[in-house]
């Protein structure tokens, strides 16, 4: 009953009706896009202070100390701004998507609100002792804080990873034939959906690489500054270049094979997004690898293509033989829209590519002595400031524009779940998001540059810890506390 009610609906749809799904989508694609950003600047962050942090209590070095002082002032306004743009999408889900929330409510908010119930009061239960705890509980305690909301941070990500993942690989439900929810059958098979492991793995991995580069372009930034004024750079400038080069040169060819084991899953339980992905219409055996190319969705045809021959077949198969498939496989109101994610796949490839191919260089100047002391290197890694951020986002609309025309893959269309709102009310918030956001998140990220622009130092001065109320409530910024004085400035 319910499937046939919403295939009319479907069908009958007005061109305002039409506008306002294109309006509601773009809204909730802006928020997310903006907020995403930020939970895995998070994530990174955390993970990195906690390393510092264990380093500093091993080895006793002060200059780890100084990092994670430095860059605690970093997270702070960072998770800040993740909690902030994150309570928006809450109110939308029930705003502009409440067909969505209805049916895929039982499961899908069961695991939003174990997010809350785990992840988030932990992080927040610890995050006030991470702040300013440090000369107020013993040095084990407060490394445990920083620890605890690392991992806070982490299962926030898997629960809502759980979430999306299980609406692009639905398993472990049930319909009621009455209303067409989604009823949970099987706990652990919806946790543990078919995709899961691969998007935990893989994003948790973006979240660490993007980090990494905002340290390294960090780092570079003073090493060159330091260069041009004709002094020698900071230890902590130095060792916190060296650990962003690292993590890149260790992790960027580890993300490329969680990548292709990624594939892999979405070739075998979403085959439409593989074909859009890669332009392909015809589905084939030896398929090449289009390195180029505009697909048209009215000709069935990708314009302009290079190829590469056989290549398709071996990546995405991993045999020559493999098959691979077209997007004439598909109806025509199944298919995704190849031309978005056929572009945007292939910039967070390249992306990729160009932070493992820094990690490598980074590895043959250490070997020669000239990490800290090579121009062009450091002029390359503080361009690649963005590049994890860039690549992030770049897989994330992959992802979810791939998923199209489907909110919960194969099951309920995304035509079906959006709210009968008014167009120009959707105009009006659309607006009105926008100029907030530009406002608001603006404002952070000029802080933020403002805070990266001045070096680590020696000795770098922890967040007041009489001053904590008001830093924890937006009200004052540690960058603004004068250090003699302790008052504002």
């Amino acid at each position: 009953m319910g499937h046939t009610t919403f295939t009319c609906l479907e069908n009958t749809h007005a061109p305002s009706h039409d506008l306002a799904l294109l309006l509601a989508r773009f809204q909730f694609a802006f928020t997310v896009g903006v907020h995403i950003i930020f939970p895995a600047f998070s994530i990174g962050l955390a993970a990195y202070l906690a390393v510092l942090e264990g380093l500093w209590l091993k080895t006793s070095r002060t200059v780890f100390l100084d990092l994670y002082r430095y860059w605690i002032k970093i997270f702070s306004i960072v998770f800040g701004m993740g909690v902030v743009s994150g309570l928006v999408m809450s109110y939308e889900f029930g705003t502009n998507w409440s067909v969505f929330s209805q049916k895929a409510g039982p499961i899908t908010g069961v695991l939003l609100s174990y997010e809350v119930m785990t992840a988030f009061f932990l992080e927040a239960g610890f995050l006030g002792i991470m702040l300013f705890g440090m000369n107020k509980v013993g040095r084990g305690l407060h490394f445990a804080a920083t620890c605890c909301v690392s991992i806070g941070t982490l299962i926030s990500m898997t629960w809502i990873l759980s979430s999306n993942s299980w609406m692009q690989t639905p398993q472990g439900y049930t319909i009621d034939p009455v209303t067409g929810r989604f009823l949970p059958a099987d706990w652990l098979a919806i946790i543990f959906n078919p995709s899961f492991p691969f998007r935990l793995v893989h994003m948790g991995l973006a979240a660490f690489l993007s980090v990494a580069c905002i340290v390294g372009a960090t780092g570079a930034w003073h090493l060159l500054k330091a260069r041009k004024q004709g002094v020698a750079a900071s230890e902590p400038v130095r060792v916190m270049f060296s650990m962003a080069m690292w993590m890149a040169a260790l992790l960027a060819p580890i993300q490329i094979l969680a990548g292709d084991a990624h594939g892999l899953n979405t070739l075998k339980y979403q085959p439409a997004k593989i074909a859009a992905m890669e332009g392909d219409w015809e589905s084939e055996s030896r398929a090449p690898e289009l390195l180029f190319g505009i697909p048209n969705m009215q000709t069935e045809h990708t314009d302009y293509a290079i190829k590469l021959p056989w290549a398709g077949s071996l990546i995405l198969t991993h045999s020559l033989n493999g098959k691979v498939p077209g997007l004439k496989d598909f109806p025509r109101d199944e298919r995704p829209p190849s031309p978005v994610i056929f572009f945007s796949f292939r910039i967070m490839v390249a992306l990729g590519m160009l932070m493992a191919l820094v990690g490598f260089w980074s590895l043959w100047l250490r070997r020669r002595k000239t990490l800290f002391t090579n121009k062009v290197f450091q002029y390359v890694a503080l361009c690649m400031a963005p590049a994890g951020f860039l690549a992030l986002l770049c897989g994330w609309v992959t992802t979810e524009v791939g998923r199209q025309p489907w909110t919960v893959y194969g099951l309920l269309r995304t035509s079906q779940s959006v709210s009968p709102v008014v167009l120009s009310s959707l105009a009006v918030s659309m607006t009105a998001f926008v100029v907030v956001y530009v406002l608001v998140f603006g404002s952070g990220l000029g802080i933020l540059v403002r805070l990266l622009g001045h070096a680590p130092q020696t000795g770098e001065a922890p967040p007041p810890p009489e001053h904590a109320a008001e830093i924890l409530a937006g009200r004052m910024h540690p960058d603004l506390i004068d250090p003699p004085t302790g008052k504002g400035a």
